[in-house]
């Protein structure tokens, strides 16, 4: 089977390539192979499947529409199954939102999420650029490729998304974010910044591909207060973030920020494709006709939605997303510093990141601090190695990193590594994901359901992969305690 998937499938393929297995069960956090193999799946359809796999009341919202004979695809009528899907969405919404929201259907991707969401502030605002972040990643469709980092297109302007570890700046924490917001002010203030005002903002409250990167509530929320004073509508994506994945239910809830528009996919379905915009209703100018796509009204998806939505808030599964994804950060920390090539650790409630660096490299963008020469105890070897000293938990809630403050000099990317740590996962039968700006970033994206014993097999599998993929990769990246 995976010999005629390769022969008649595009190169396109992703995670086939990664992981060649074929799954034929599922429940929960576990995947059953063809060739009778068991696996942790932490990636969990890309962060799609909130509750894990065939959730017991998903598999039964999807069952009472199936049985009772109501049409799977009715395009955008209203329907009972519609009705009870946005009821319950609006009972999650953050309180400034719901109070005067919108919610438009649109194709069954977040990709059709996030470009009707730009064609939605252009209309309403008669302008055309947006405003996005480096490392974003906001779909795969041609136009909101527009906000892709990886674009080129003069309709948006990339600007500067802070971060600790590889902060733009070379400085990271606070003083790395404040220059990140001061560049955002002066692009949209300086009128020969060759930037108009733009149609709106976007913006990933913890970018996902882009590596796991959270993003400082203090900034988020001085992103929210300039665009609310140049009247620049804010647009956050939580099609990856959204469904209690970070500890709150929506992403943006931490920050205490209010957007203007929040675009949702991914989880939202229950495991089905859906996709939707929730906008404020001042925004509400789009035409009968105004592209929105076929399959926005697919009642499998909005009845498994509903269920994932009302379980996910009646159990309170973000609050424990937050306890056990603080727990499971704290662990890999342990893990980083008995690793010379682990150089980061980040994340928030369940969606986490590990980089994994070259730690015999130059470290990269600033140079020596005084005091932090590297000595047996330095995190990466090499010139420019932070002395294990500074390491410190980081500040509460808005910068999850494993770095300190000062001292920051990142160590170049290894993505072989990663690769290689997540085929040793596999073979200790873990799934995990990639990312981040150089496929450098080990992801871990389990439901939210996972239980305490099932989140130490997880972190014990990968800790051993790790030593198993550092003592491949020579000396230079084995365990501390080897040296």
């Amino acid at each position: 089977m995976l010999r005629r998937q390769s022969a008649r499938e595009s190169a396109a393929r992703t995670y086939a390539r990664a992981l060649p297995i074929v799954p034929v069960r599922a429940r929960g956090l576990t995947i059953e192979g063809a060739d009778g193999r068991r696996y942790l799946d932490c990636l969990s359809g890309a962060g799609a499947l909130a509750l894990g796999h065939n959730h017991p009341v998903v598999l039964e919202a999807i069952r009472k529409v199936l049985d009772s004979g109501a049409p799977l695809n009715v395009l955008d009528l209203a329907t009972p199954v519609k009705d009870a899907f946005i009821t319950e969405l609006f009972h999650t919404l953050p309180p400034g939102l719901a109070d005067r929201a919108r919610v438009r259907f649109c194709g069954p991707a977040g990709s059709d999420a996030v470009e009707t969401a730009c064609e939605l502030v252009r209309a309403a605002t008669g302008r055309t650029g947006l405003i996005a972040f480096t490392g974003a990643c906001h779909g795969r469709t041609a136009g909101q490729h527009d906000a892709h980092t990886g674009a080129h297109d003069v309709r948006v302007t990339r600007l500067p998304y802070p971060q600790d570890y590889r902060c733009p700046f070379g400085v990271g924490g606070e003083t790395g974010a404040d220059l990140a917001a001061r560049w955002t002010e002066s692009v949209l203030d300086d009128p020969r910044s060759g930037v108009p005002l733009p149609a709106g903002m976007i913006v990933e409250s913890v970018q996902g591909e882009g590596g796991v990167i959270p993003a400082p509530d203090a900034w988020l929320r001085r992103m929210r207060q300039l665009t609310a004073d140049r009247s620049v509508p804010l647009i956050v994506d939580e099609i990856q973030t959204g469904v209690g994945r970070t500890g709150a239910f929506w992403a943006v809830e931490h920050s205490g920020v209010t957007p203007d528009v929040m675009v949702l996919s991914k989880a939202i379905g229950g495991s089905l494709p859906l996709a939707v915009v929730v906008h404020r209703d001042d925004l509400d100018t789009g035409e009968p006709g105004a592209p929105t796509g076929t399959f926005r009204g697919n009642q499998l998806a909005m009845a498994a939605g509903t269920a994932t939505l009302a379980h996910v808030r009646q159990n309170r599964l973000a609050e424990r997303a937050a306890t056990l994804g603080a727990r499971m950060l704290s662990r890999l920390r342990d893990l980083a510093r008995e690793f010379r090539c682990v150089g980061d650790v980040r994340g928030r409630g369940l969606m986490i990141g590990v980089e994994f660096v070259d730690p015999e490299g130059e470290a990269l963008g600033v140079g020596r601090v005084p005091g932090a020469e590297p000595d047996g105890d330095s995190v990466g070897g090499g010139s420019g190695a932070r002395c294990r000293d500074d390491v410190g938990e980081a500040p509460s809630g808005s910068w999850p990193s494993v770095m300190p403050d000062r001292a920051r000099r990142p160590l170049p990317a290894a993505p072989e590594l990663a690769a290689a740590v997540q085929r040793e996962c596999l073979r200790r039968g873990l799934i995990v994901g990639l990312g981040g700006r150089h496929a450098s970033v080990v992801r871990l994206l389990p439901p939210l359901t996972i239980t305490d014993e099932q989140a130490a097999a997880v972190l014990d599998r990968l800790a051993d992969a790790v030593r198993a993929a550092a003592r491949c990769h020579g000396g230079a990246a084995t365990a501390r305690n080897t040296q």
